[in-house]
């Protein structure tokens, strides 16, 4: 017991050291993005000029490091090319190459000295800023930034670490509607041919969640949350189909996320069909949603992917992961908030279906990469930093972790870290030690078994009845790969004489092979494992 205890701390002190290699930009701190972008029916070529407003933290910062990808034969042609970057008016120099812009400061700024660099570029964009047909063929200029693609079109800190304010300038054909984080300050006429629209945001983001859409839109202001607009921005074509699904239930989970977990961050709320995205993207105060979604049929698909995006609104986007390793504290929560809006709006039926199937993805994807822990080494420039079983076992993590600590600890433990973390970055460790706070528990070794380690629980048992001891003898058996033991509850419904409404006896099991003596009068007719579907393992009678 001694030897498994000691194992699992050294295997979560090892993963809690991970951190992805981005070259940070340590000694800056990033507080305001202003893009003024220009976007042409004649061509693809956007022109775009960023002015970014920043402070120095430390002395001795000679340079500053921006992500923004420079045209190349990788790109097939495709990528921005900067002509200018200046400071005060005055020319700093720069090198633009390798998808990174470096600009050199003429004199080393003082200690939190706010200045502002303006970069004028232009190019093609090979990603992120998608200028293609909607599903009815209209031309479209929409985004998606999602992990790191923000830098194709805009010169950023693409990673999630430097949280900043921003706003977009856009100025684009007539005919085309604008819509962008935060409020919109200005929507004016040129002239005839041209349009000038912007949008602010006052709440800082990372940059991923930078959302940008341009296109023929239906605009319906559909209602308000706490005097902050909701509304529906859908292709003229979709407008009654369009506003029929996003009628619902958006109100209702804004409601149920402020009661639960704290204070909505952003100006507003809308909800916005794209060609960008496929399902949804939790941009925030402007979520994009997959056009093919959008049929008038107001599905359960539609419904659920709306709850995951708001859900986000509140775990991704105010509370940010400091790097990717941790990007379950995104998409895991988001899960199971939606699953835990689900429960609420919908019964408890509904969370159990939804969990029951989650459990299967974790099971079904671990069969095809077994080599996946929900918190490991990663980097978007490496490689993909999420999978499904992020989403899903990360949904199972929060689901055990409410099992364990109880509703009441486990939703105040989510306030104060939602508090603490508001509109900032975290990490999964600092996300223990508010849960461990809230419950008075030590919840390391719980963490480390599920969020680092690779494979997952497998139980296979027997019971049989002695008649003359009187007992059930329940023998465990944990079979996975690894031949690792896990150390967890579990309970076993004990049905008796036909009865509908079984003995729950929960025992905990931390060795690979274990037997349990229940006391019984008579012979049950049933043993079932798990019954209130509050473990993640597969399980067996053999």
């Amino acid at each position: 017991m001694k030897k498994i205890i000691l194992s699992i701390f050294l295997l979560f002190t090892i993963a809690i050291s991970y951190a992805d290699n981005y070259p940070r930009n340590y000694g800056i701190d990033i507080l305001h993005y202003s893009f003024d972008l220009t976007f042409s029916d004649k061509t693809d070529e956007l022109k775009g000029i960023a002015s970014i407003s920043f402070q120095c933290k430390i002395n001795d910062v000679s340079k500053i490091r921006l992500d923004l990808v420079n045209q190349a034969e990788k790109w097939k042609g495709k990528g921005m090319t900067v002509q200018s970057v200046t400071l005060n008016h005055q020319p700093l120099s720069f090198t633009h190459k390798n998808d990174e812009l470096l600009i050199q400061f003429g004199t080393v700024p003082a200690i939190n000295q706010l200045l502002t660099i303006v970069i004028t570029y232009s190019g093609i964009p090979a990603g992120g800023m998608k200028i293609q047909p909607t599903k009815f063929g209209d031309r479209s200029f929409m985004c998606e930034n999602w992990p790191n693609n923000a830098r194709h079109w805009l010169p950023t800190v693409d990673h999630p670490y430097d949280k900043a304010t921003s706003e977009f300038i856009v100025t684009a054909p007539a005919h085309y509607k604008v819509i962008s984080n935060g409020l919109l300050l200005e929507e004016s006429l040129i002239d005839k041919e041209t349009k000038r629209t912007h949008w602010k945001q006052s709440v800082p983001v990372s940059c991923w969640l930078f959302v940008l859409g341009v296109a023929d839109f239906a605009v319906q202001y559909a209602d308000e949350f706490q005097g902050k607009s909701i509304q529906t921005w859908v292709y003229p074509k979709d407008r009654d189909a369009g506003f029929l699904d996003f009628a619902s239930p958006t109100k209702q989970v804004l409601q149920f996320y402020s009661d639960y977990i704290g204070p909505y961050a952003y100006e507003k709320l809308a909800n916005i069909e794209t060609q960008s995205v496929g399902g949804g993207m939790e941009t925030s105060s402007a979520i994009f949603y997959d056009e093919k979604l959008v049929n008038g049929q107001q599905s359960v698909r539609l419904r659920n992917v709306v709850i995951h995006e708001i859900a986000h609104q509140w775990f991704g986007n105010a509370v940010t992961e400091t790097t990717w390793d941790d990007a379950w504290l995104s998409e895991g929560f988001a899960t199971f908030f939606t699953l835990l809006f689900i429960e609420n709006a919908y019964g408890h039926e509904e969370f159990v279906s939804g969990i029951k199937a989650a459990r299967k993805t974790v099971y079904d994807l671990s069969k095809k990469d077994s080599t996946f822990a929900i918190v490991a080494n990663r980097s978007a420039e490496a490689g993909p930093v999420t999978s499904g079983i992020t989403y899903q076992k990360g949904a199972w993590v929060l689901h055990m972790l409410r099992e364990r600590m109880g509703n009441d600890a486990f939703r105040k433990g989510i306030q104060a870290y939602y508090k603490k973390y508001f509109n900032a970055n975290t990490s999964t460790s600092q996300f223990i030690t508010e849960m461990e706070k809230a419950s008075g528990q030590d919840l390391k070794a719980f963490f480390a078994q599920y969020l680092y380690r690779t494979d997952n629980l497998q139980l296979k048992g027997n019971w049989n009845y002695d008649s003359q001891s009187k007992q059930i003898t329940v023998q465990l058996q944990q079979t996975q790969s690894s031949g690792k033991a896990f150390d967890f509850p579990i309970e076993i419904a004990v049905y008796k004489n036909g009865a509908s409404s079984p003995e729950i006896v929960k025992l905990t099991m931390n060795t690979l092979n274990a037997e349990f003596k229940l006391p019984s009068v008579v012979k049950p007719d049933l043993l079932v494992l798990d019954p209130r579907v509050v473990l993640l393992g597969e399980m067996e009678w053999r």
